[in-house]
């Protein structure tokens, strides 16, 4: 298991052509950017970092932020996913085909262009946030190259990778070529921490614990959301944590 650290935006600065550190984040509100438009911006992010992108992408589940910006949200959370699934069929065609024509249920696009294309071979991977064992867990089965759960306890975690199993069975997907990450907030103190925090709050060495029962639970990436932009959980996590699992 690799860690990362995120601040769920996009990352992509200028880096070394080695960097071995992909650029992307967590996930994606589909309802943020028309899916043409959005396999633009993603297409021109991996180009911009060489060649690192990996495009994370959600149904949507944050209905205020919605409203606050004139969004249409749909109520129904099975039409958010039927959406999504859609938009990341529409995204890989606009990927791979010089031009797209697509008549689908919720987009539409006629002989679309997009130049120049991802750098990334055979093409960026896609990444399905969520964990909705009926409809999200499958569509990761059906289109995805890695799901990322959020804030998931492990035995949570355990269950939810038991039902993308059973969903890349039943569709006759490799689950091993599937990445699985989990994004949590990660609150680290060097001794007895003090307050609290949605998410995990702890020593070094209890971090260190946790982080391999999560490996050992089937997590190959975990992902720090860091939206409380601490510094000493920030170095404590890249000078101590990190080592023992890269």
């Amino acid at each position: 298991m690799s860690a990362r650290l995120t601040n769920r935006s996009w990352k992509a600065g200028p880096r070394s052509q080695a960097s071995p550190h992909p650029a992307g984040h967590p996930g994606h509100g589909l309802g943020y950017r028309n899916p043409a438009y959005l396999a633009k911006v993603a297409a021109r992010v991996d180009l911009i970092s060489r060649g690192r992108l990996t495009l994370g992408i959600g149904a949507g589940f944050f209905e205020d932020e919605y409203r606050q910006y004139g969004w249409a949200f749909p109520p129904k959370a099975a039409t958010r996913i039927r959406q999504m699934e859609e938009a990341v069929e529409l995204i890989l065609k606009m990927w791979a085909e010089p031009r797209t024509t697509f008549h689908g249920r919720y987009f539409h696009v006629e002989h679309a262009i997009l130049e120049p294309k991802p750098p990334q071979k055979p093409r960026p991977p896609v990444m399905i946030a969520g964990a909705g064992e009926q409809m999200t867990l499958r569509a990761v089965a059906r289109l995805a190259d890695a799901c990322n759960l959020a804030r998931s306890d492990i035995l949570e975690t355990r269950h939810k990778l038991a039902v993308l199993k059973r969903h890349c069975d039943a569709l006759g997907r490799d689950y091993d070529t599937i990445e699985k990450t989990l994004v949590l907030r990660w609150l680290l103190e060097r001794l007895v921490p003090r307050g609290s925090s949605p998410g995990f709050l702890g020593t070094v060495s209890e971090a260190i614990d946790l982080m391999g029962q999560y490996r050992d639970a089937g997590i190959d990436l975990m992902i720090h959301s860091d939206g409380l932009n601490d510094m000493e959980s920030r170095e404590l996590l890249v000078s101590d944590v990190m080592p023992h699992f890269a």
